[in-house]
């Protein structure tokens, strides 16, 4: 995760330090704290939540049973992580849907900050987790271009959306959608309120008077993780004035410190409930704080990659592939779709991200030229095999020099790529071969002696 990406290093350095010691003492453990508050302060984390982090972690060190233990370096980890999980929520927090159909949930936020791409990413989500089917509801008067813009996005995700107009009253227009909603048999609203450039009377008067008149099962706040502390401040303001239920962070894959997403829990005492990461549709997570922190700490996030393999992987097709890779019979199409079931699971950088230890490497993908050239092969590959007829696919075999020729042409690359690619092709198949007559486990064990001999240790088998 790109926004944690100079507190994790941070961290693994001090982990790295208190792991060289044979022994905690008070004295490095104060060193561990010492560097854990400064890496806290740089990522733009609240200096009260940083203040009460640290003395936590500090007085669980110093506790008899970690002083004493055989791996004290582990333990400290341990209580950091823990403490960790505790200052993000604890748990995930599941949405409420309260009162009778339509449920109505509230979207508040200022300008800028994502609100209406959330809502429609957030009715996409409860759609297809749900089997909800929800009605948005432009109530964003003001900005006829935020209107506009939920009405395009929901016909794009194929949502139904209230038709509204510019100048509408907001709560008239609310209570015209659950009207219409109710004929329709909608089971839920997402209101996209109004924002402002910045908190006034007016706005916060229009909110309490929708929230008045429809007792909404959520008011969600939704904040850009990349404003940092103005961000958790705006959330106070907010929940101090509507007693928001939850927090919905945007750009969380951006480019910053992390400090609002690890201090807006502990100062608004609202759960983040949700985060976005990207601008795509399905680009909006639940918020675990067990696995964030765990990416925070350079532990990986097995969980959420299961999930998004889970999602992106059709069972029966998994396994018509496992039979045509086990008789070596996987066409350029097969490779095709594997191609395409991998770009929904997400780029190559964010899915090492994901696994314990290769955090490093990941950013190195992502940030690096290595990271760039396979994401750009991958590209070449897919444009050549778009390129071709839906016989030579399947049957690579009949591409002779005229055909190559004619895919190089299509897709924009050389014949030289094409022959690359289809010696690829024909070694791994020739590989295949080999598997199915050594057997999975003889070949397993053939890889871990060649490991060996080549010096590069066990392979995680």
């Amino acid at each position: 995760m790109a926004m944690f990406d100079s507190l994790t290093d941070r961290l693994a350095d001090v982990f790295k330090g208190i792991r060289g010691h044979g022994k905690l003492t008070e004295e490095n453990i104060d060193d561990a704290v010492k560097e854990i508050r400064k890496s806290f302060l740089e990522a733009d984390v609240n200096f009260k939540v940083v203040k009460s982090f640290v003395s936590q972690v500090k007085e669980k060190a110093l506790g008899e049973k970690v002083m004493k233990s055989l791996t004290p370096g582990q333990h400290f980890v341990k209580i950091v992580h823990d403490e960790m999980v505790d200052l993000l929520g604890g748990s995930s927090t599941a949405l409420e849907f309260t009162g009778d159909r339509p449920y109505i949930l509230m979207m508040v936020g200022l300008h800028g900050s994502g609100k209406t791409t959330s809502s429609v990413k957030l009715a996409n989500k409860i759609r297809k987790e749900r089997r909800m089917r929800p009605l948005l509801v432009p109530a964003d008067v003001y900005r006829p271009a935020a209107i506009e813009q939920l009405k395009q996005l929901a016909k794009q995700a194929d949502i139904d959306c209230f038709d509204t107009q510019p100048g509408d009253n907001p709560v008239a227009i609310a209570a015209r959608a659950r009207i219409f909603a109710e004929k329709h048999h909608h089971d839920l609203l997402i209101i996209d309120t109004a924002g402002r450039l910045q908190i006034d009377e007016e706005l916060m008067a229009e909110l309490a008077q929708l929230k008045r008149a429809f007792n909404p099962s959520e008011i969600l706040f939704v904040a850009d993780a990349m404003t940092g502390q103005e961000a958790v401040n705006v959330a106070d303001r907010f929940n101090q004035l509507l007693d928001i239920t939850g927090i919905v962070l945007t750009k969380m894959d951006g480019d910053t410190r992390g400090g609002a997403a690890l201090s807006i829990k502990a100062v608004t005492q609202k759960p983040l409930k949700f985060i976005g990461m990207g601008e795509k549709i399905d680009q909006l997570e639940v918020f675990h704080p067990d696995r964030i922190a765990s990416r925070i700490l350079g532990m990986g996030d097995i969980l959420t990659l299961a999930e998004k393999a889970q999602e992106a992987i059709n069972i029966d097709e998994a396994k018509e592939m496992q039979r045509k890779m086990s008789r070596a019979e996987f066409s350029l199409q097969d490779f095709y779709n594997q191609l395409q079931t991998m770009k929904k699971l997400g780029s190559i950088g964010s899915i090492m991200g994901m696994i314990p230890g290769m955090g490093k490497v990941a950013r190195a993908l992502e940030e690096g030229k290595e990271g760039v050239a396979a994401e750009k092969e991958l590209r070449k590959i897919e444009g050549i095999i778009c390129s071709m007829t839906p016989k030579e696919r399947l049957n690579p075999g009949i591409l002779n020099g005229s055909r190559r020729r004619r895919i190089a042409q299509g897709s924009g690359t050389s014949v030289q790529d094409i022959n690359r690619l289809m010696k690829q092709f024909l070694e791994m198949k020739k590989m295949m071969k080999g598997i199915q007559k050594m057997g999975m486990g003889k070949f397993m064990k053939k890889m871990k002696t060649l490991s060996k001999q080549a010096g590069e240790g066990e392979l995680p088998f």
